[in-house]
């Protein structure tokens, strides 16, 4: 299972820098994992600048005590569940989102089915992470300090 932590990152935004709250499993930020699983598809259309061209997410309503990261999305791109995980660089989460489907049992958490709002990439790369939910909702509850 992946350790999450959410880090608030201080990023420029278009409109100044402004603190974000970005995930980061085992160590990684989830910004560096997507740039590297879109780097090859942004490669062949020549838009190498667009991989992994993301920013952490603004704003209280993703932080504890919201549902957003488990489950029950206040962000969603597609209207099918899917939970805004990462928005656009320019500070607009919907600009240029990047999702995942989350799931929620009694002993885990589960991202899947990955997708960006303007491209059909394949995140096939990007594996499925799941998560101890005891150990993710005390990263969650970090978000409230």
């Amino acid at each position: 299972m992946e350790h999450l932590e959410f880090r608030t990152v201080e990023e420029e935004l278009g409109v100044g820098v402004r603190p974000t709250l970005v995930p980061y499993l085992s160590g990684v930020s989830l910004l560096d994992l997507v740039r590297k699983a879109e780097l090859p598809f942004a490669r062949r259309e020549g838009s190498r600048g667009l991989a992994g061209s993301y920013a952490g997410l603004l704003g209280e309503e993703v932080r504890w005590q919201s549902r957003h990261y488990l489950g029950n999305p206040v962000l969603s791109w597609f209207g099918d569940g899917d939970t805004v995980l990462l928005g656009c660089g320019c500070g607009d989460w919907g600009c240029w989102p990047f999702t995942a489907l989350v799931t929620v049992d009694e002993d885990t958490v589960t991202w899947f089915g990955y997708r960006t709002g303007h491209r059909d990439w394949d995140y096939r790369e990007l594996r499925d992470f799941t998560f101890d939910r005891h150990q993710y909702e005390e990263a969650l509850r970090s978000t409230a300090r």
